[in-house]
C-alpha cells in the first residue's frame, strides 16, 4: 500500500501497479493518480518514455494536474514501484564536506601528532580546495540494483558490512553530451530520492590493492539501490543546494544534513558526467551521501532493519532489510 504523497509542487509522476495488474506511469496529484497510457493521446508504456517527450510533455501535464475529470485512482491501495528504469547511473563519491572530514579524522594514524581538532582544520581546507579546484569522483551502478521504494531490501549472505548511503538523486530529461556547468540543469527533468546502499567490507580489493575500489561488488547486489517513490519536476524544487537529507534507523535519525554540504552541487555533477559519456532521458545522476552513515556510528544494517529515508519535497521511503534465505 502507498504512503501518502509528501511531494512539493502540485504534481509528481511515479511507477504504479493495482493488485494484479501491470505497472503503468501515473501522475500523482492530491495522492490520486492518473494513468498516463490513457491521459496522453501517443499512451506511454513507461515513465521513461514521457522524458523522452519531457519537453512537450510538461506543459500537458501542469494541464492534466488540475482536471477534475473521471480517471483518477487513489493513492492509498497501488503499489508504487521505482519510478524510473534507467539505461544509466552515474554516482558520485565523497561528496559531502562533513562526511570525508569525519571520515579522515576517524582514520588517521595513532602517531598523528595532532589534535582533533587540528587535524579537522587541515583536512576542512583540502575540502576547499577540492571543491575550487578538482574534478567530482563519479563512478558507474548498474539499473539491476534498483528496487521500489517500499520494497524489502534483501541482504546477501556474503555481504559482512552492508550499508546505507540516502543521497538525492537527479533524472535526465534528453541527451546530454558535453554540456556546460551553466546549461546542466536544463537537462534535468527532476529529482527522486535513492539510497545506495554498500558493502563496506568489499569497497576495496584485499587482493589487488593497485586497483583500489571494486564498486561491482560492494554496491550493485539486486535491490542495493531502492529508488523513489516520486519523481518530482525540476520546476517544483526551488534549490538543490539546500534540502534537507534523512535517514532513520528503527525510528532513530542517522542520517540528518543539508545539501550544503555538498563539494559538488547538480550542475557541476551533470557536466562533469557529460564530459566522457553521453546522458540519456531517465537516466540517474546520484549526488553522493552526508555524514552519518552505519560505518561512522559503528552499527550495519540487520536482518529486521527498517530504514526510512526523506529529502525535502521528495517523499519519503521506507523498506525493511530481511537476510538472504528468509525473504
Amino acid at each position: 500500500m502507498a504512503m501518502l504523497a509528501q511531494s512539493a509542487g502540485p504534481f509528481a509522476l511515479g511507477t504504479f501497479s493495482a493488485q494484479g495488474g501491470e505497472s503503468f506511469p501515473g501522475l500523482l496529484a492530491d495522492d490520486r493518480v492518473l494513468d498516463l497510457r490513457s491521459a496522453l493521446d501517443w499512451a506511454p508504456s513507461d515513465l521513461r518514455a514521457v522524458l523522452e517527450r519531457w519537453e512537450e510533455t510538461l506543459p500537458v501535464l501542469r494541464t492534466l494536474a488540475e482536471d477534475d475529470s473521471p480517471g483518477w485512482l487513489p493513492l492509498e491501495g497501488l503499489r508504487v514501484h521505482a519510478p524510473i528504469e534507467p539505461r544509466q547511473i552515474f554516482q558520485s563519491g565523497a561528496n559531502y564536506r562533513q562526511h570525508v572530514i569525519d571520515l579522515e579524522v576517524a582514520h588517521r594514524s595513532p602517531d598523528d601528532p595532532r589534535t582533533v581538532e587540528e587535524a579537522r582544520a587541515e583536512i576542512a581546507a583540502v575540502m576547499d580546495r577540492r571543491a575550487a579546484e578538482d574534478l567530482p569522483y563519479v563512478f558507474i551502478g548498474l539499473p539491476s540494483a534498483i528496487t521500489g521504494p517500499y520494497d524489502d531490501v534483501v541482504l546477501p549472505a556474503w555481504a559482512e558490512k552492508p550499508d546505507w548511503e540516502l543521497e538525492l538523486a537527479a533524472v535526465v530529461a534528453k541527451p546530454a553530451y558535453r554540456v556546460t556547468v551553466e546549461e546542466a540543469l536544463e537537462y534535468v527533468a527532476g529529482y527522486t530520492i535513492a539510497n545506495d546502499l554498500t558493502d563496506r567490507a568489499t569497497v576495496f580489493r584485499r587482493d589487488m590493492k593497485a586497483i583500489g575500489t571494486d564498486w561491482l561488488r560492494c554496491k550493485n547486489a539486486p535491490g542495493f539501490t531502492p529508488l523513489g517513490p516520486w519523481l518530482v519536476p525540476a520546476e517544483s524544487i526551488a534549490d538543490t543546494g539546500d534540502l534537507r537529507i534523512t535517514l532513520k534507523l528503527n525510528g532513530e535519525t542517522m542520517q540528518d544534513e543539508s545539501t550544503k554540504d555538498m563539494l559538488f552541487g547538480v550542475a557541476r555533477l551533470v557536466s562533469y558526467a557529460s564530459q566522457t559519456a553521453q546522458l540519456l532521458p531517465g537516466d540517474l545522476v546520484l549526488t553522493g551521501s552526508p555524514a552519518g552513515n552505519g560505518i561512522h556510528w559503528g552499527r550495519l544494517l540487520r536482518d529486521g532493519d527498517v530504514m526510512e529515508g526523506s529529502i525535502t519535497g521528495l517523499g519519503v521511503q521506507r523498506t525493511r532489510c530481511v537476510a538472504e534465505g528468509t525473504a
